[in-house]
């Protein structure tokens, strides 16, 4: 496996490059937090997302989408780090076409697909239960009603739950609490009556919100793959988010250093550039090798998403964790070498601070995936 982007790869990346840092930087963040904008993110950007063909990258070209796989989807979503850019792709184009490409019926995928592709619908996942990501615990119930089922349940946890127009609800129609048997995935209407969403204040202005379910009606064709057999479907889509969180991680990275270089060569300190400090250097020169460490543990895990390799999920939890280790490093060093104006609110910095610890937590910290890897390996 040849870990280099091609022709095709490196055109995406520079393009979303391009795209992001003119329509969508970090300034935009600081607007839309700032004027306490009621979806979190710019719908007209959305849409010139879809017209790039960013929204539909990794959706198959029979459905409206690019097919360009999670390789492109993981480099667009590190141009997305690199900026702080706001918008549902992760939710959207990441997880729930994901889950509705590997388990949807074909009427669910003609239906679902080409909308999500095209800007038109934004679906969310709503899995988490618990305060720290556990995949496996759903206590949701999914009870027998007619010629479907009844939802009760809560999911505190939905990445742009607020703006859904669709929520894939993962509910339990047998098994334990804790078990991955027994889990069912559902298509749940979030206008349908018994659903009530809030949204939720992150610490770093991303979109989140709180689902509650109180007998919820949904019909036998909303269910999503196989009864009691969604946690391959679920665990396939948290799979490519936990990647290309891991390319959004590198993302915000490859900002911080940047920014943090261009101000080590402008301040001075006793009349001398503080570039020139030697302790510096070798910080500066230690981080860029772990951030090079991380991009190939992360493009190794996208690859292998794409290449249907078995090995995938090890791939992408090493992958997960070493970024979030080195996107913690980078922010903590490039706060630290701004002075303690790199916290005040004047620079964008702390921006990508707070972005780091969240992304880091987002569907597993280094110790999920660590005990992760391990299970894998049989320890």
């Amino acid at each position: 496996m040849v870990l280099v982007l091609n022709e095709e790869q490196r055109m995406v990346k520079e393009t979303a490059e391009g795209f992001f840092a003119e329509h969508a930087p970090v300034g935009q963040l600081r607007k839309l937090r700032d004027s306490h904008d009621p979806d979190g993110f710019d719908r007209g950007l959305w849409a010139k997302m879809a017209e790039m063909g960013f929204a539909g990258v990794a959706i198959p070209e029979q459905y409206g989408g690019a097919g360009l796989g999670m390789v492109a989807a993981g480099l667009i979503q590190e141009a997305i780090g690199r900026n702080l850019s706001l918008s549902p792709f992760l939710s959207a184009s990441v997880l729930a076409a994901t889950a509705i490409a590997k388990a949807g019926s074909d009427e669910q995928k003609a239906a679902l697909l080409p909308k999500i592709a095209s800007a038109e619908l934004i679906v969310a996942l709503a899995a988490d239960e618990k305060p720290r990501h556990q995949p496996h615990f759903v206590a949701a119930r999914a009870e027998s009603s007619g010629n479907g089922f009844r939802l009760t349940g809560a999911k505190p946890f939905v990445l742009d739950g607020h703006v859904a127009d669709r929520l894939i609800v993962a509910a339990r129609t047998s098994g334990e609490e804790g078990a991955p048997a027994g889990i069912t995935l559902f298509l749940v209407d979030p206008k349908a009556a018994g659903v009530s969403v809030k949204r939720r204040a992150m610490v770093d202005s991303r979109n989140a919100a709180e689902i509650a379910l109180e007998g919820v009606q949904v019909d036998g064709a909303d269910v999503l793959g196989g009864i009691g057999e969604g946690f391959a479907t679920l665990e396939a889509a948290l799979d490519v988010g936990r990647a290309c969180l891991a390319a959004e991680m590198l993302g915000v990275s490859g900002q911080s250093f940047d920014a943090t270089v261009d101000y080590l060569k402008n301040r001075e300190q006793f009349g001398v550039k503080i570039g020139s400090f030697q302790a510096l250097q070798h910080r500066a020169a230690h981080l860029f090798c772990e951030m090079e460490l991380a991009r190939s543990a992360t493009l190794k895990a996208l690859t292998a998403l794409d290449e249907g390799d078995a090995r995938a999920p090890f791939f992408v939890a090493l992958a997960k964790a070493k970024a979030g280790d080195v996107c913690r490093l980078a922010t903590n060093e490039a706060v630290q070498m701004h002075g303690g104006i790199g916290m005040t609110d004047e620079f964008d910095i702390g921006f990508y601070m707070k972005r780091a610890r969240a992304a880091q937590e987002t569907f597993g910290d280094t110790a999920f995936q660590a005990d992760r890897v391990a299970r894998l390996l049989n320890y």
